[in-house]
């Protein structure tokens, strides 16, 4: 069954210390799906363990990141979670520590 996309949720999290790529992942998914609560479950005939959810995290080093942990973050449904070179880094005036900001899109689907 072909999957309809029904919501598109965007976040930004942020590791201050430590260059931590999953902690800023979690951050900006959690950041996402604050922004709304969904609420259409009924209209739609559906259950939000139906949803299909596609994550797609921004950051400065992506195969450092934790999919299982970012995934933990939502509730409901089946979670895939995908990683890209992204973000932002920004280095201390030191050199020392950086800070690491990480962009996210989650993404509810349906099959229909």
């Amino acid at each position: 069954m072909p999957l309809k996309r029904y919501l598109t949720e965007i976040g930004m999290g942020v590791d201050v210390h430590g260059k931590n790529n999953t902690k800023a992942s979690i951050r900006a998914v959690s950041d996402a799906i604050r922004h709304s609560s969904i609420n259409f479950f009924d209209t739609l005939g559906k259950s939000p363990d139906q949803m299909q959810i596609t994550v797609k995290i921004g950051v400065p080093e992506p195969e450092l990141v934790n999919k299982y942990e970012v995934a933990q973050v939502l509730p409901y449904g089946t979670v895939n979670v995908e990683t890209t070179k992204g973000g932002l880094e920004i280095p201390s005036e030191a050199g020392k520590d950086s800070i690491y900001v990480a962009n996210a899109a989650v993404i509810v689907c349906f099959e229909e």
